[in-house]
């Protein structure tokens, strides 16, 4: 699996969560009618899911020193909130305020919340684990992703539509219980949903390093 993260950019690995714990975490998220939700880190129940063993476990082969939970988001696909999402790397990080620190560029704010564009080599020591509420597959807007493209650095408009002729995408397909485990600069992207189910994600943001010179992280644990 490291092998993957390390090669590929990503890794499925199947029921990492039992139906009960799936059950469990879905009550502990509750009900949203809306695309998703920002902030989830900071509620109780998903700070300590977000350290639990068997999660830390998948990490921490990955990052340079112990993970840390830094950004969570809970997604709800549905036929009422249905979106795709165009390719595209996750190169921004969510901050407590803004601060002019060297490397750190290309800040912008979401719901409120100061977001900036930190050195690669930061990105390169972050992890993103996706754990699956809802079987996914290519029937209800399950990720797609360029595999190897997070060795290419961050990448311009003109490059990735340049790599979308050259890549033949990957369907990230699981069923619930499952955790998909992605660097943030490998492209990735998602379809809307063609039925009625429900893709729900929650999406947890590890990193491996401490931010400088004054920077914080908006919902580190």
């Amino acid at each position: 699996m490291n092998q993957s993260i390390e090669q590929l950019g990503f890794a499925i690995v199947p029921n990492v969560l039992t139906p009960d714990e799936v059950v469990g975490l879905t009550v502990s998220l509750g009900t949203i009618t809306s695309a998703g939700r920002r902030g989830v880190l900071t509620e109780p129940a998903i700070s300590s899911f977000s350290r639990l063993g068997k999660i830390l476990d998948l990490v921490r082969p990955n990052l340079g020193s112990e993970p840390r939970p830094v950004r969570a988001i809970y997604f709800n696909k549905t036929a009422e909130a249905n979106w795709l999402v165009a390719w595209h790397q996750d190169v921004a990080i969510a901050v407590e305020e803004r601060k002019e620190v060297a490397g750190f560029t290309g800040w912008s704010v979401k719901d409120g919340i100061p977001h900036v564009q930190p050195p690669e080599e930061l990105l390169e020591n972050m992890l993103t684990v996706r754990v699956h509420l809802d079987d996914c597959d290519d029937t209800n807007g399950a990720l797609q992703v360029m595999a190897g493209t997070h060795r290419l650095g961050r990448l311009s408009a003109d490059e990735i539509q340049e790599l979308r002729g050259k890549h033949i995408p990957v369907l990230c397909s699981t069923t619930a219980g499952g955790v998909l485990l992605m660097r943030p600069l490998l492209l990735h992207a998602s379809g809307r949903s063609l039925g009625h189910r429900q893709r729900r994600i929650l999406h947890i943001e590890y990193a491996g390093f401490d931010l400088p010179d004054g920077l914080n992280w908006h919902e580190v644990v």
